[in-house]
C-alpha cells in the first residue's frame, strides 16, 4: 500500500512502504525541498503523517519517520499545529505496539522537535539540531548567547539530553543504523523477535571475560569488552552509547536469540547509578519488554550516586523509574552479578526479588547491603583504626561473597566465568517460551 500527499508552499511529504534491508517498514519523509533553508510543517504535512502511522498499526508494521522542519507554517496557522498534534497522539497510541523510529536530517525545532522524544529511538545526522526554543530565545531570557547546534546539535543530543540513540554522518547511513537496530525487533507486539543462526558455539569457553576484570577492588573496566567475549560473534549494537555512559545498554544475540543488554559501566562514576542512568534504564527495559526482547542484565554497582543536588532533583522519584520498569517486565530476564551489588541498586538491578527469572554470580561477587568499611563505620563506631582494618577484613570474607545472597535464594548459582555464555545461552534457551499475563487495567502509573 502506498499513500502519497503533496504539500503545498515549501514542504513536501511523501509516505509509502519500503524495503529497508530485507524488512517491509512503513517510512514517511517531511523534509522540504531541498533548496528550502527553512522548511516548514503544514497541515497536510500532519495529514499525511496521522494517515502513515495508522496504517504502520494497522498493518503491523515498523515506522519510521525522517524530519527536516524549522516548525509548523504560519499560513496554516492552528491548523498546522493541530495536524502535527494528531500525530503526536498517534504516535502515542502506537508505543509498545510497533516500533517507532526518527531520523533528525536537518533542524527539528518548535513544537515538532516533541515528536523526536515520542518515538523508540531517534537517529540525528551531524548536521541536525533540535530544540523547543531557539538561541535567540534562550538569549533574551538568559542573555547568554548560543549556536543551534551547541544549544540541540548531536553533541548535546548526545550527551546531554539522551534524545539520540545513533549518530550517523548521513541520512542513508542514519537509514543503514535503524535497519540495523530492526533485525532485533519484531515488527509488532504480536511477534517475536527475529532469531538469527549463528556459527559461534553455544558452549564456547569464555574464560577471557574474567581477566578483563582488575585485581584492584576499585579498579575499572570495559564491560563492553564483557558483553562482547560472551554474546554471539561478538556483536553489540549499542544505543545511547554517550548519554549516561555509567549504564550500558544495547542489542545483541545469544545461541541466535536477539536479548537487550543493561549493565553498569565503571569506567564512568564507578558504575553508580544517577539520575540519567535509571531514565536511561528504565527507558530501554520498557521497549525490550514492549517488544518480546528478553532481557541480559550484568551487575557491577556500589549503588546509587551520593549527592544533595541529586537528591533535590528526584533521585527517589527517578530511581524508582528502574526498579518500576524491571518489576513490571514479563520478558525472560537473566541476571549476572560480576563483582560488586550493593543496596538499593542491588534491588533494581533485576534482583530476583525485583522478578528476575535467573539471577547467576561469578565467584568475585560481593552482594551485600554495603562495602566493607562503610559497614564497619557504622557497626564498629569506636573502634581504633587497628581493629576496623581486622574488622574489615572479616567482613569482606564472611559477607562479601555470592553465597550468603545464594543460601538466601537471592542468587540461584555461582558460575565459573568461563562457562559465561554457555550459562547464559542455556537460560535464554530455556526461558525462550515464557509467558506471562499480568491483570487487566487501564495502564499503570510509572513514576514519571
Amino acid at each position: 500500500m502506498t499513500v502519497v500527499h503533496s504539500a503545498a508552499r515549501t514542504s513536501t511529504t511523501s509516505a509509502r512502504t519500503v524495503d529497508l534491508h530485507g524488512r517491509r517498514v512503513m517510512m514517511v519523509s517531511v523534509v522540504g525541498a531541498e533548496d528550502d533553508p527553512e522548511p516548514v510543517l503544514t497541515a497536510e504535512d500532519g495529514r499525511t503523517l496521522v494517515e502513515a502511522i495508522q496504517t504502520a498499526r494497522r498493518q503491523g508494521l515498523p515506522f519510521i519517520m525522517i524530519l527536516r522542519t524549522t516548525g509548523v507554517s504560519v499560513n496554516d496557522g492552528l491548523g498546522a499545529a493541530s495536524a502535527w498534534a494528531r500525530a503526536a497522539r498517534e504516535l502515542v497510541r502506537s508505543s509498545g505496539i510497533i516500533p517507532t523510529m526518527a531520523v533528525a536530517a536537518g533542524p527539528v525545532v518548535s513544537g515538532p522537535a516533541l515528536l523526536l522524544g515520542l518515538v523508540d529511538l531517534v537517529a540525528l545526522t551531524t548536521n541536525a539540531y533540535s530544540y523547543l526554543n531557539g538561541p535567540k530565545s534562550v538569549e533574551t531570557y538568559t542573555g547568554v548567547p548560543v549556536s543551534a547546534q551547541e544549544l540541540g546539535g548531536a553533541g548535546a543530543h548526545l550527551r546531554s539530553s539522551g534524545v539520540a540513540s545513533l549518530l550517523a554522518d548521513s541520512l542513508d547511513e542514519a537509514l543503514d543504523a535503524l535497519a540495523h537496530v530492526l533485525e532485533f525487533l519484531p515488527d509488532s507486539v504480536d511477534h517475536l523477535p527475529p532469531i538469527k543462526e549463528t556459527a559461534d558455539p553455544a558452549d564456547r569457553p569464555t574464560p577471557e571475560a574474567a581477566s578483563l576484570l582488575p585485581e584492584a577492588a576499585l579498579g575499572s573496566y570495559d564491560i563492553r569488552k564483557v558483553i562482547g567475549t560472551v554474546c554471539d560473534d561478538g556483536e553489540f549494537v549499542e544505543l545511547r552509547a554517550s548519554w549516561a555512559p555509567n549504564l550500558v545498554t544495547g542489542l545483541a544475540r545469544f545461541g541466535g536469540l536477539p536479548v537487550g543488554v543493561v549493565a553498569n559501566q565503571t569506567q564512568a562514576l564507578a558504575g553508580s547509578i544517577d539520575i540519567p542512568a535509571s531514565q536511561k534504564g528504565a527507558r530501554f527495559v520498557a521497549m525490550c519488554d514492549a517488544f518480546n526482547l528478553p532481557l541480559v542484565t550484568l551487575v557491577d554497582t556500589s549503588g546509587f550516586l551520593p549527592g544533595k543536588d541529586l537528591e533535590w532533583r528526584g533521585m527517589i522519584r527517578h530511581g524508582a523509574q528502574l526498579a518500576f520498569a524491571y518489576a513490571r517486565a514479563t520478558v525472560p530476564r537473566v541476571g549476572l552479578i560480576l563483582r560488586k551489588s550493593y543496596g538499593g541498586a542491588y534491588i533494581v538491578m533485576d534482583s530476583v526479588n525485583m522478578g528476575n527469572d535467573l539471577m547467576l554470580a561469578w565467584p568475585s561477587a560481593e552482594v551485600a547491603v554495603m562495602g566493607a568499611k562503610g559497614a564497619v563505620e557504622i557497626l564498629h563506631r569506636k573502634a581504633t583504626p587497628d581493629e576496623r582494618a581486622e574488622l574489615e577484613a572479616r567482613y569482606e570474607a564472611t559477607y562479601l561473597t555470592p553465597y550468603p545472597a545464594t543460601e538466601r535464594a537471592s542468587i540461584n548459582a555461582v558460575i565459573d566465568p568461563a562457562d559465561t555464555r554457555r550459562e547464559l545461552v542455556a537460560a535464554l534457551a530455556m526461558l525462550w517460551s515464557k509467558r506471562e499475563r499480568l491483570r487487566t487495567r487501564r495502564h499503570d502509573n510509572t513514576p514519571l
